[in-house]
């Protein structure tokens, strides 16, 4: 079922709702200063370059299908200097890698039953 607001956009994945995550902290503050510390530094510049960062982190959110991740880091990977083409060959790897998953695992379903 989708859940959408007055103006007709999709509740469940609207941007506005990440203004919620201070009550996750207010619920497990350690934990979420944590994790925010971890992913500051996971996506700070380094030997990987932010942009690498960033299309890295949109080629997984194309895989996990997060539309937050998606936007944040589509974003994120233009900031960064990252052009329309290498947001393509970003969702295309992305692609290639998910299929490839499929594939690979049927490794667990062949053989051993005869037609």
């Amino acid at each position: 079922m989708r859940y959408l607001t007055l103006d007709g956009r999709d509740a469940m994945y609207d941007m506005a709702n990440l203004k919620k995550l201070g009550s996750l902290g207010d619920g497990a503050s350690e934990a979420t200063k944590a994790f925010w510390a971890f992913d500051k530094a996971a996506m700070a510049e380094g030997v990987v370059p932010k942009k690498y960062k960033e299309l890295i982190a949109v080629a997984v959110a194309l895989t996990t299908q997060c539309p937050y991740c998606l936007e944040l880091h589509r974003a994120g990977a233009v900031t960064a200097g990252a052009s329309q083409e290498e947001l393509a060959e970003t969702a295309l790897v992305a692609a290639a890698l998910r299929a490839g998953a499929a594939i690979t695992h049927a490794a667990h379903v062949m053989g051993g039953v005869k037609s």
